[in-house]
């Protein structure tokens, strides 16, 4: 390199470049286009983990060649949902549109955060179409994070930073008057404990409500707990209802917690990461409704919209109280009324975060290309199926439904006369594993009442109510080959 020599990381043949990029492209949509018919998950053999494990590389080398490693060792080992029969955990199945939206947000590579330009303005409908679908009042405020897990805890961060005369934010919580507490139940998300913690409440803090019959937070127990905290001095402060529990899908009593909430002058907060846009569906709207009137929310987008990994969202009813929480300008963020430094308030008022991606961008593209309406019926797709495999457990004397089915969640194992819950879990694990390692599709497990269960989450836009045929068809083969665990 000599002094003069200008160095950039651009490509010296714009045209190559180019056409790598429409073989990548036309490589996707092949992958898109045939998903159903390739095993739905492939094990990694031991030299592609070795490769995955080499050292940081010293040169560099073709952009051609760097794709062609990633056919080799990346693309044939994805993680499976984009197939129709993945159904493990509760992860969405992307679209092409939203794909191309990603790229082209990265194209532009905008910090979605603070200046006058268009990201800003996308961002800003895409929080108020957020709105809309959740039914917020529009002096609402809110903002796009990475999913469910960051959207809670910006909530809650609100939640503390705004109760009552505390000034938490200026004091910190040693100053407080007496401890804080926090209510949700023994299903809520893992996320929201740890939450608590982060924000520095405690895990004592946290109020885990049992349960009934169908999974739902007990009132009874729930104001009896708060009324014991109260006597005992503490500070009851806020409660999480979910709407659409991991495990089963459950939906606590929104109506009962909202009255409690009022009556006991505490933050309602809805993790609704799974189940909120389940609002769109007629069959849960009303038992949603109260969501209209949480003071924050918490959902993903990334799961019941379908848009490609990862985007979540937090609304909360108050916009002043969220800006406080949040806000603070640094000399070097100092904004102005015209130029690039000028626009909409900096995004990073209303969050932890200072460096965002354009992420907004594939929602905006994504509800512009199929609209409220589609979504709503493919939500309620989902849900129906979720019924329709339950439908098919109930139909076979060798299969039994777990829990009720809730949105579009449905949990069933298979049973074996004589055996011990010992050796069901066993003989259910081995069918979960070998319909994974067969490629055949991909549920997850849960453990229900200390009972192994097989679980069902369908948040696909691929799948059809064949392949849930096939499932409990290929659960039976498998079963049936099993003859000692």
């Amino acid at each position: 390199m000599t002094d003069k020599e200008n160095l950039t990381l651009d490509p010296s043949n714009w045209e190559e470049m180019r056409k790598l990029g429409h073989r990548m492209v036309d490589d996707l949509i092949d992958y898109w286009a045939t998903i159903r018919e390739e095993k739905i998950w492939k094990p990694i053999p031991a030299e592609v983990k070795a490769f995955l494990d080499q050292p940081i590389p010293e040169k560099g080398q073709s952009p051609e060649d760097i794709y062609e490693e990633f056919r080799q060792y990346i693309f044939p080992y994805n993680k499976g949902n984009v197939h129709p029969r993945f159904f493990a955990w509760i992860q969405g199945t992307g679209t092409p549109l939203g794909t191309f939206a990603d790229l082209l947000a990265s194209g532009m590579n905008p910090n979605t955060t603070i200046g006058e330009h268009s990201a800003m303005y996308v961002d800003r409908q895409v929080v108020n179409w957020c709105k809309q679908l959740m039914n917020f009042p529009s002096e609402a405020s809110g903002i796009l994070v990475s999913g469910g897990s960051m959207a809670n805890i910006t909530a809650l961060t609100v939640a503390r930073n705004s109760f009552g005369e505390e000034k938490i934010r200026q004091r910190g919580l040693k100053a407080a008057s007496a401890q804080l507490v926090l209510y949700c139940s023994v299903e809520t998300h893992s996320c929201i404990q740890k939450a608590a913690e982060i924000i520095g409440l405690g895990t004592a803090a946290v109020r885990k409500i049992g349960v009934n019959d169908r999974f739902e937070m007990k009132i009874e127990e729930l104001e009896t707990q708060i009324q014991a905290d109260l006597s005992q001095g503490l500070l009851p402060f806020c409660i999480v209802g979910t709407s659409g529990t991991v495990n089963t899908g459950a939906i606590d009593p929104m109506d009962d917690l909202l009255s409690i909430s009022k009556k006991y002058g505490l933050w309602f907060h809805v993790d609704g990461a799974y189940g909120a846009l389940a609002k769109l569906d007629p069959k849960y709207a009303g038992r949603l409704k109260a969501i209209e009137e949480a003071d924050s929310l918490a959902f993903d987008l990334h799961k019941w919209l379908y848009v490609p990994y990862e985007v979540g969202c937090t609304l909360i009813r108050d916009a002043n109280k969220h800006r406080e929480a949040f806000a603070i300008t640094p000399n070097y963020l100092l904004q102005e009324s015209r130029g690039l430094s000028g626009g909409l308030d900096s995004i990073n008022n209303y969050g932890f975060e200072l460096s965002r991606g354009f992420k907004a961008l594939k929602i905006w593209m994504s509800l512009k290309e199929h609209g409220r309406e589609k979504y709503a019926q493919m939500i309620a797709q989902n849900n129906r199926q979720a019924e329709y495999l339950a439908e098919l457990v109930n139909q076979h004397p060798d299969l039994e439904l777990m829990a009720p089915v809730s949105m579009s969640i449905t949990c069933f194992r298979m049973k074996r006369k004589g055996w011990d819950e010992d050796q069901l879990r066993r003989f259910n694990r081995e069918i979960l594993l070998r319909l994974q390692e067969e490629g055949i599709a991909s549920p997850s497990s849960t453990i229900l009442h200390g009972k192994y269960t097989l679980r069902v989450a369908n948040v696909n836009q691929r799948t059809r109510m064949e392949d849930l045929d096939l499932l409990v068809k290929e659960v039976l083969r498998i079963g049936g080959e099993i003859e000692t665990i």
